[in-house]
């Protein structure tokens, strides 16, 4: 039996652009049929059990991905260690992963940057306290990173189902 994959976006509160994040690859992943990956998020300042704020889960609507349920928690060594890819939003949320655990480095991404390593490049902006439109033009955003990435994740999630297996 293979292990499931696990990817963890991560940004500051973990009510807007992670939860957003996580929304949209789950319902990628739901359209393509695609079992085996798990998708959670946390924040590097996030306070735990906040919902994601009520544009971001306006905006993640227009892909039909709910996340009304969501509920935020903070950026732990425990969830770095779970998590097989880890994708930021910002390189200080990058940098903050693998400073709690210097050995998460090389699964560690910038979410525009991905599959490029390191931590140095641009992030997605944070729409906190923004109109609708604001949060809107950030999940375009990000929903076309992750569309962009999706065969990258699928392919790591198989070849580590594969590893797995062979071990």
């Amino acid at each position: 039996m293979s292990k499931i994959y696990k990817v963890m976006f991560v940004c500051t509160g973990n009510t807007c652009r992670s939860p957003m994040a996580e929304g949209a690859l789950r319902k990628l992943l739901e359209n393509r049929g695609v079992n085996g990956i798990e998708v959670f998020s946390s924040g590097t300042g996030a306070t735990p059990m906040f919902s994601a704020t009520e544009y971001a889960v306006e905006a993640c609507k227009v892909w039909d991905a709910d996340i009304s349920g969501h509920r935020s928690q903070p950026l732990i060594r425990e969830l770095i260690e779970i998590a097989d890819l880890i994708l930021a939003m910002s390189p200080s949320h990058c940098h903050r992963v693998v400073t709690l655990d210097p050995s998460a480095e090389d699964k560690t991404f910038l979410l525009k940057n991905f599959p490029e390593p390191g931590c140095v490049g641009e992030g997605v902006d944070d729409p906190i306290g923004g109109s609708l439109d604001v949060y809107n033009r950030a999940f375009i955003e990000i929903a076309e990173e992750i569309g962009r990435i999706l065969p990258m994740i699928i392919e790591r999630a198989e070849a580590n189902g594969k590893e797995q297996a062979d071990s």
